[in-house]
């Protein structure tokens, strides 16, 4: 299905504004929506979140007009156009990457065309006199000017930057699409559609192919984006940084937050809170009614006014309070046995498939309790270099090997795709387990909320997160010393996703991790690895340290080459080249990037406390103290010196690293 935009002419309202209203929709026994009602404004960035199977996803196709609700009705202004991106989406073929994007601009393309073909007719037409060509002319200045307004002459400058943004480089833009996996053929889809700028925009877990840096930039361009945004995601940091409104459904209602999602946790709380409050004072109120009645039901004389009180408890609305589903899987990792004093190590390994280069002579090593994150962009080898270093697939050349007496625990991206459909769960665990854990499984199904019949029930049947519960019950049958994790977030929902983060913080061995949620990395580790053109660079601290300190690199950078450019060119010299600098080894390396890790903190330590003092002189009475104004001017050229050093340290250190 291509990812065009839908034009309705489906209200006649004079407010611009997405409307359901009523959705009811019952599958069987289960009611999935139960006369929900809610309102888009044409510029909201709205959150739908919910758990597993609470109807997300539904709820989208419902709005966009693919399924339609047993009851209910959506509606949007005349004219107005939706654009919906979901994950059974298809690519067309025969086009290269810039052909398949520029196909969202089809009506300027239409326009160009015209254009094209009245320039040549121009060359030969000769009747300047007639009123045909008059006419001939005003409609051609008429179609480059309508051209030129809605952004014909940039709209292939305008695919290359949402192109560029969601990870394509300037060689993919002429490769066949089919040459691309199907993650970043979803990234074709999504800039399309991000391109056509519909006035709904409809999203189902966008940044599921996504890497961090294409995750953030679309942060940015939605942030930005001139219409309304719902979209569902599981990355808390995504709907944090885009949505400013939370609609979450539950137990076939939907209740509407005007808040993102870190907000709306806590708004749901109170809410929930006041709810339980209110319904135990009314429970309070109905029982104290209710023994009154019974006590003058008893006698005689007062059984008209027992029937009046009774006429008036019936009266009163009861509150309702839902039966919220709270239950998060139980998730612990058994203790790790004792392991060598290094539990990995690579040497100059090189991983080629074909023709296709992935890694080239990285060198890595990981001692015993240390916790890493493999980042950087799709199809840079990080699952390749998690699955050489830990036996699956060989090195084109090098070596990697496991420490003494290590032994693995992995979870594979596609793990849960990897069950047997035919078997049941409980054979399936079964399997897995060795023969002194077999009086457990049960119990231990149970912990990943599968219980009673559940356990019985086909493996084929199982929803994407239920399959991931189940791949990861399998994996703790076993104590290991090295976990590995390859995007064990995918198919989470939060609460499981919070879940297995607080049990891999309190995980007492090594960790390696390949993932691109901010938030479940944020804090997990204390090395973070970039992969980046074949090669791997080391940055110390988590993934937050990571990329704060990339984006002040990125700020530097700018200011290097806008220093560069201010000074004037060096007199041409005669001397010769400088000799090539010498390749690193990995401990010098490391050394240096743990001396620019530590001076760049000390630089930021250094111009908080500067501007602090700067804020202090700030005030008029400060210098009315002559004392403490010779002492805090002292403590600044103090402090300012100290700065300059440390910039120093950093810059030898930075130069030295290349």
């Amino acid at each position: 299905m291509n990812p065009e935009t839908r034009t309705f002419a489906a209200s006649k309202s004079p407010l611009l504004m997405l409307s359901a209203t009523g959705i009811y929709q019952q599958y069987g026994d289960r009611v999935l929506f139960n006369h929900a009602t809610f309102v888009v404004m044409p510029r909201d960035k709205v959150g739908l979140v919910g758990r597993n199977g609470a109807g997300k996803s539904t709820m989208l196709k419902i709005i966009a007009g693919d399924i339609g609700s047993d009851q209910g009705t959506v509606t949007r202004p005349n004219g107005t156009t939706l654009g919906f991106l979901h994950q059974e989406m298809d690519l067309p073929t025969g086009n290269t990457v810039m052909e398949e994007t520029l196909t969202a601009f089809a009506h300027i393309q239409e326009m160009d065309d015209r254009i094209q073909a009245m320039t040549k007719e121009l060359e030969t037409r000769m009747d300047y006199e007639t009123d045909a060509y008059a006419d001939f002319l005003e409609e051609f200045t008429s179609l480059t000017e309508r051209f030129a307004v809605i952004g014909g002459i940039t709209m292939e400058a305008e695919a290359e930057r949402v192109l560029k943004g969601l990870g394509f480089e300037q060689k993919d833009f002429s490769r066949q699409t089919t040459e691309f996996s199907g993650g970043w053929q979803m990234r074709i889809i999504l800039a399309k559609m991000l391109l056509q700028r519909p006035d709904y925009l409809l999203l189902d877990e966008p940044t599921n192919h996504l890497d961090i840096e294409s995750i953030i930039w679309l942060e940015e361009f939605l942030a930005g984006y001139s219409g309304a945004v719902i979209t569902i995601s599981h990355d808390k940091q995504f709907l944090d940084n885009v949505t400013k409104r939370t609609l979450e459904i539950e137990l076939g209602k939907v209740y509407d937050y005007k808040a993102s999602y870190s907000e709306y946790v806590i708004l749901q709380a109170d809410r929930r809170e006041k709810a339980e409050a209110a319904y135990e004072n009314q429970q309070k109120v109905i029982a104290d009614k209710e023994r009154t009645i019974s006590r003058f039901m008893a006698k005689a004389t007062k059984t008209k006014m027992a029937q009046s009180m009774q006429k008036q408890l019936d009266k009163i609305e009861r509150i309702e309070l839902d039966q919220t589903d709270t239950s998060v899987m139980n998730l612990r990792f058994p203790k790790a046995p004792r392991s060598g004093a290094i539990t990995l190590e690579c040497k100059n390994l090189t991983k080629s498939y074909g023709d296709l280069n992935v890694l080239r002579g990285v060198d890595l090593k990981v001692d015993r309790g240390d916790r890493v994150a493999f980042v950087g962009q799709n199809g840079q080898g990080k699952t390749t270099l998690a699955k050489i270093l830990i036996g699956l697939i060989p090195a084109t050349e090098g070596e990697a090997k496991l420490g003494h007496n290590v032994t693995v625990g992995y979870y594979a991206q596609n793990q849960s795709d990897e069950l047997d459909g035919k078997k049941t769960l409980l054979e399936t665990m079964e399997e897995a387990s060795p023969p002194e854990m077999r009086t457990r499984l049960r119990a231990m199904l149970g912990a990943f909320l599968f219980s009673g019949e559940d356990v019985e029930k086909k493996v084929s049947v199982l929803s994407g997160g239920e399959r991931a519960r189940l791949a990861l019950a399998c994996m703790l049958l076993r104590p290991f010393s090295l976990l590995v994790l390859d995007e064990p977030t995918n198919h989470l929902d939060m609460a499981s996703k919070d879940m297995l983060k607080n049990a891999v913080m309190e995980y007492d061995g090594t960790l390696v991790v390949v993932s691109h949620d901010r938030e479940f990395l944020g804090g997990l580790t204390d090395r973070t690895i970039e992969f980046r053109d074949h090669k791997l660079y080391e940055h110390l601290g988590d993934v937050n340290f990571f990329l704060e300190r990339r984006q002040l690199d990125n700020m530097r950078s700018v200011e290097l080459e806008k220093s560069k450019a201010d000074k004037p060119a060096p007199p041409t010299s005669t001397a010769p080249a400088a000799a090539p600098k010498k390749e690193l080894s990995y401990e010098d390396r490391r050394r240096l990037e743990k001396n620019v890790g530590n001076a760049e903190r000390k630089i930021e330590k250094l111009e908080k406390e500067i501007a602090k003092i700067h804020l202090t002189m700030a005030d008029p009475n400060f210098y009315n103290d002559q004392a403490k104004v010779d002492k805090t001017t002292a403590s600044l050229q103090r402090k300012q010196r100290e700065l300059d050093e440390v910039m120093e340290e950093w810059e030898v250190a930075s130069e030295e690293l290349g």
